[in-house]
């Protein structure tokens, strides 16, 4: 299993971000996804303006829009 501690929580508090469209987006949160509800299938990790998601091989799968609590709007590999 993944430890995102070990590959995230230094994010939390450096000036650490990530580069997406060309700004430096910093880190505010990370988790587990379980879209069926019965097993940890992937997990996000939360920007500033985005909640980025991956499947437990490490792989990028899609984007959404986010701001303050809420999705704006949605993109993923597949567009």
């Amino acid at each position: 299993m993944i430890s995102l501690d070990a590959r995230y929580h230094s994010y939390l508090h450096t000036d650490k971000c990530f580069l997406i469209d060309g700004r430096c987006e910093r880190v505010i949160g990370y988790g587990w996804t379980d879209d069926d509800g019965a097993y940890i299938d992937g997990y996000y990790v939360l920007t500033n303006n985005y909640k980025l998601f991956y499947n437990l091989k490490e792989q990028f799968l899609r984007k959404e829009e986010w701001r303050g609590g809420r999705v704006v709007e949605g993109s993923s590999l597949e567009n």
